[in-house]
């Protein structure tokens, strides 16, 4: 039976010091690789391509969905897997749902992969 992930808030921003700072504690390498993980998708690294490039600042489920060419309950299930990585925001309005990334975040992730990309 695999051995099950430990559940672990990564809805915030990452956390830590850059990979080259030094070795990183098992909690910071965890929380950084739970939010790698949820990019480690095409079809979810092409959903923030497409979120990023938004001229609105957002897209709804089913325009992201359309552009992927795949269903909107599949696009909704990575979408979901990118909000709990704290990647994505999400709001309902009405029947829709519109989402756009967390730029912070991102940036966040950035920082700590290579601190110069940022800058």
């Amino acid at each position: 039976m695999p051995k099950a992930l430990p559940l672990v808030d990564i809805t915030a921003p990452a956390c830590c010091a850059p990979l080259a700072a030094g070795p990183m504690s098992d909690d910071d390498a965890l929380r950084v690789a739970l939010r790698l993980k949820a990019l480690a998708d095409p079809a979810r690294v092409k959903i923030m391509s497409l979120l990023f490039s938004s001229s609105a600042g957002e897209q709804k489920t089913s325009d992201l969905a359309a552009v992927v060419e795949l269903t909107e309950s599949t696009v909704s299930h990575h979408l979901g897997q990118l909000r709990n990585a704290g990647l994505v925001e999400s709001e309902r309005r009405g029947m829709n749902v519109y989402h756009r990334p967390h730029r912070d975040a991102m940036a966040a992730l950035c920082a700590v992969l290579d601190p110069r990309c940022c800058n």
